[in-house]
């Protein structure tokens, strides 16, 4: 039987409740399974809270501020760790999801049927 872990939720929920601009744009596109599977925000993963965690399709999708440009080593030593997990990552800029929407959105769809036929 796998040993169970406690997560820290009240982390997780202190980050939902400040979510940002784009966080709060994107999430209106993947709450409530409306791309076909669900997402989770602002889920515990190890070490990481991850922005949006599609358990299904083992799929992390990471918006990036203006606090990513300022350590970019940190971002890509976390994406090899959810990858070494098995993880996809995919990564955007805040002004990416406020500004191309859609296509955020429509990516992201691609990179979940691409994940559900490999």
């Amino acid at each position: 039987m796998p040993e169970w872990k406690p997560r820290n939720t009240e982390r997780a929920r202190e980050l939902r409740n400040s979510a940002t601009p784009a966080e709060r744009a994107l999430w209106r596109y993947l709450s409530r399974s409306q791309l076909g599977v669900k997402f989770s925000r602002q889920m515990p993963v190890g070490p990481f809270y991850a922005d949006f965690l599609c358990r299904e399709r083992k799929l992390v999708i990471e918006l990036d501020g203006f606090s990513h440009d300022i350590q970019p080593g940190r971002d890509a030593f976390r994406d090899r760790w959810f990858v070494g997990q098995g993880y996809r990552v995919l990564r955007f800029a805040n002004q990416d999801v406020l500004r191309e929407t859609e296509g955020v959105v429509t990516a992201i769809a691609v990179e979940l049927a691409r994940l559900a036929h490999p």
